[in-house]
């Protein structure tokens, strides 16, 4: 749900003060905790370490990201994959096949000289 017009984006005014007057190449990675803080303007070029809950990943913040928040750049979970014992088996052949490949093409060269 997002605000209304006339308060405006949030914006955490620590995570403005923390930017103030400094150079991107010169401030460095900048922690925040905030995840819920929108990414204004002033903040492009900057690196931001945004916490996961367990974590601060590092998030440099370009044009594009401008009116999204922290968050959103910042995964909580993490994906291990779908499928069980399944996609399991057709992993593993798709492994012997590209270790395969790997071996002829190793092969290939040395028969050619």
């Amino acid at each position: 749900m997002s605000r209304s017009l006339y308060k405006g984006p949030y914006i955490n005014e620590k995570i403005l003060k923390k930017i103030q007057g400094k150079k991107p190449e010169q401030a460095g990675t900048i922690n925040v905790w905030d995840r819920a803080s929108v990414i204004s303007p002033e903040m492009v070029g900057f690196t931001f370490g945004v916490h996961n809950g367990k974590s601060h990943l590092p998030v440099f913040v370009s044009e594009e990201m401008v009116g999204h928040r922290l968050g959103e750049f910042s995964p909580t979970k993490k994906f291990i994959r779908h499928g069980g014992k399944m996609q399991k088996e057709l992993e593993t052949k798709r492994k012997e096949a590209e270790v395969a490949a790997a071996k002829a093409s190793k092969a290939a060269p040395a028969a050619k000289k």
